[in-house]
């Protein structure tokens, strides 16, 4: 103990002081962020627009990359314990693996977090006499940019998805998208700290970033007036029954009978053609089965009958199956059986099924959830898919290969085109966009939200699907397994939705919008230009070291 005590450096009593401060500032932060995300209440909301100035406060007094980091970790930490404890689950039935996943997400997503933190620490460090904090918006978007990319994508936990709830604020998400809402709020952060607690000489108010801020929010509460009052809600509409199970989601994948699964979902549907359905949705998985692979004919038979009977379609969540004979051109990833001797491909899909008709449209799901659906780079480093694999054994999809549009056909509209999603992929808002440049007309989200019980982690999840409705201007149905299942219209208003862990059926009239708008068109040009800024500023560090080292 002498030998290490000798190398510390040894703390005056106001440094420890500030030191004390510091940190209960960086918790304050992250208590307050964390504060401002769905599920709590829109009041909350208002949190989000100086929730980061502590954590500002703290990292613009220090000087060292080191110092500026572990305030990052320690912001981060209590920000993301507050908003995505949830994702280990926590309950007694679930798999240990997915907890210690959940665990370790605790700990990786602050180290993430460091990510804008050194790019400012490099910003203070070669450009002295700018002001870094005027680029840290650009750097925290630039993170939630690389959120959404790799097989370790988490988009989670973007700043504009803390405004979900902040209706009027966020009509603005049209022309910029999430990523412009968080850019935004960044930029309010900034200026609410360079208003209220920068040193000066005189201890007044700055009224200039004060009067910015006002005209910021005045610009985005006019827009948001205009496109409420202005913006035509389609008179064409399609009425939509959602089935609602609420089966044990880890029960579900045990040995049961197939028979009676399907039986209780065709049920449900039958109550919705009381009310005249013309499309019904099943949530993700709604069979544990690849049920349309050719291994259950009656089950097949029943559900294109009952389609042919009452002329409705059907768009369900399935595990599907495809299969490679030896003569065919095989994918890369395939799967290859030794006793078949045939490749084959499994894919969390959804199925569109439509009546009159044995064809079957497939979309298979492209952004996979890291170790809960795929483990990373498995098909780059082959071992780690077989050294991670939990409980109900869906670690091994294949990733799909395109954004498919389905076609509902229908008497009275003829062709309906659907942007079907499978859970978690509607928190990606680059992503969703693709569909609605494909011309889709609504989106549709089937998800299995039940695992993480009444955390969280489910209501975040459908309050972000209201960012998806506005940024494209389409509705957006989800079906959930055990909620929350509900209907979005264009503007972002919730029309219908159910309550967690409750058997039952929703049934709506859903508008059809055909307009595009220019963040659709769109949808990169904030996190591009954010992320041209961090890799300029990231380079300059590198010429400047260049320049130091080899004194050119």
């Amino acid at each position: 103990m002498n030998f290490f005590s000798k190398y510390r450096t040894q703390l005056t009593p106001e440094a420890k002081k500030q030191k004390r401060n510091d940190r209960l500032l960086l918790i304050l932060s992250g208590i307050l962020l964390g504060f401002s995300f769905p599920p709590f209440p829109f009041p909350f909301t208002l949190l989000i627009f100086f929730g980061l100035v502590p954590y500002l406060i703290v990292i613009n007094r220090r000087s060292t990359l080191a110092a500026i980091n572990r305030a990052a970790f320690t912001f981060s930490f209590v920000f993301s314990g507050i908003t995505i404890y949830w994702v280990g689950s926590w309950s007694s039935e679930a798999d240990t693996f997915l907890m210690m996943g959940g665990a370790a997400l605790l700990f990786a997503f602050p180290c993430v977090m460091l990510i804008p933190s050194t790019l400012f620490y490099l910003s203070k460090k070669n450009f002295p006499k700018f002001d870094a904090l005027w680029l840290f918006p650009f750097f925290w978007v630039t993170l939630e940019y690389l959120l959404t990319l790799t097989d370790l994508r988490f988009p989670w936990l973007l700043l504009g998805h803390g405004l979900a709830k902040f209706n009027l604020f966020i009509q603005a998400a049209d022309i910029i998208g999430t990523f412009g809402l968080s850019l935004t709020v960044a930029f309010i952060n900034v200026l609410v700290y360079k208003s209220f607690f920068e040193k000066r000489k005189e201890k007044r108010i700055n009224f200039i970033p004060a009067g910015i801020t006002a005209i910021i929010f005045l610009c985005f509460f006019i827009y948001g007036f205009y496109r409420l009052s202005s913006f035509k809600v389609s008179e064409r509409k399609i009425k939509v029954g959602i089935v609602q199970p609420d089966l044990n989601p880890w029960d579900k994948w045990e040995n049961g009978n197939l028979g009676q699964l399907s039986s209780l979902y065709l049920e449900l549907s039958r109550k919705c053609l009381k009310e005249n359905v013309e499309i019904i949705l099943w949530p993700e998985t709604a069979l544990p089965t690849y049920t349309f692979g050719g291994t259950y004919p009656t089950i097949e038979d029943s559900i294109f009958n009952f389609l042919d009977r009452h002329k409705v379609s059907l768009m369900t969540g399935m595990p599907d199956m495809v299969y490679y004979s030896v003569n065919q051109n095989v994918p890369d990833d395939a799967k290859y059986s030794k006793q078949g001797n045939f490749h084959y491909a499994t894919y969390n899909a959804i199925l569109g099924l439509n009546p009159g008709t044995r064809k079957i449209q497939r979309y298979g799901k492209m952004k996979l959830v890291p170790l809960g659906e795929r483990v990373p780079f498995a098909d780059k480093i082959s071992f780690l898919g077989d050294l991670f694999k939990w409980g109900v054994g869906i670690t091994g999809w294949n990733i799909g290969k395109d954004t498919t549009v389905f076609k509902i056909y229908n008497d009275e509209l003829d062709t309906i085109k659907v942007g079907g999603l499978v859970c978690y992929e509607s928190v990606d808002p680059i992503f969703v966009s693709a569909f609605v440049q494909r011309d889709a007309e609504m989106i549709a989200v089937v998800t299995n939200d039940s695992w993480y019980g009444k955390s969280s982690g489910p209501y975040q999840h459908k309050d972000f699907a209201i960012l998806r409705a506005i940024e494209n201007r389409r509705s957006v149905v989800r079906c959930a397994n055990g909620g929350v299942s509900c209907i979005i219209n264009a503007k972002g208003e919730i029309l219908a939705e159910t309550e967690m862990f409750t058997k039952t059926i929703l049934v709506g009239e859903v508008p059809l919008q055909t307009e595009k708008t220019f963040y659709t068109s769109n949808p990169a040009i904030i996190s591009v230009i954010c992320s041209v800024i961090s890799i300029w500023i990231f380079g300059m560090n590198i010429l400047f070291w260049l320049k130091n080292k080899f004194k050119l």
